[in-house]
């Protein structure tokens, strides 16, 4: 058996973040569009889901088109069973992670970001592909000073109420 690897880049368009993540039942597009649609009010998001047998299509929902386009065009180019992805705005994956994982059928999170974003995907034969993990963002550039911390504490402050 041959084993051959594909970079996925996900786009990220400016003020929006993406979840990836694995799950194991088509119920998850209607679970997960409940968890969204219920968990910040006024986010828009969209979604998609490989169903990985049976039709094996992509199951899509959301409350805003261009999202839920952009999620559909992931599943499509990311081409592996019982992956989803989710586009979000107006809202930050911390609003919703919680709330994601715990769906009964979800497996995995492999990322939620809003930096740059690469799948790498192995794929065993022909229509048999898998997440084997991602690349978010950049690596690191040194170490956070003093002023560095105040600063990422202001931040958290304002996006999440969370207090240092």
């Amino acid at each position: 058996m041959s084993i051959r690897f594909d970079v996925v880049e996900i786009p990220i368009p400016q003020g929006t973040n993406v979840i990836v993540g694995q799950a194991h039942f088509i119920k998850t597009v209607e679970d997960l569009y409940e968890v969204l649609v219920t968990s910040v009010p006024g986010a828009k998001f969209g979604l998609a889901f490989c169903e990985a047998s049976g039709k094996r299509l992509i199951r899509h929902e959301g409350n805003d088109e261009e999202l839920r386009n952009l999620a559909i065009e992931a599943c499509r180019r990311i081409a592996a069973g019982h992956v989803f992805v989710i586009y979000l705005r107006n809202a930050w994956p911390i609003n919703v992670l919680n709330a994601v994982k715990n769906v009964q059928e979800v497996v995995r999170i492999f990322a939620a970001t809003a930096n740059p974003l690469k799948v790498v995907v192995a794929e065993v034969e022909p229509e048999r592909r898998g997440v084997m993990g991602v690349v978010d963002g950049h690596s690191p550039l040194g170490v956070e000073t003093e002023a560095d911390r105040e600063e990422r504490k202001k931040f958290l402050r304002e996006v999440t109420r969370y207090k240092l």
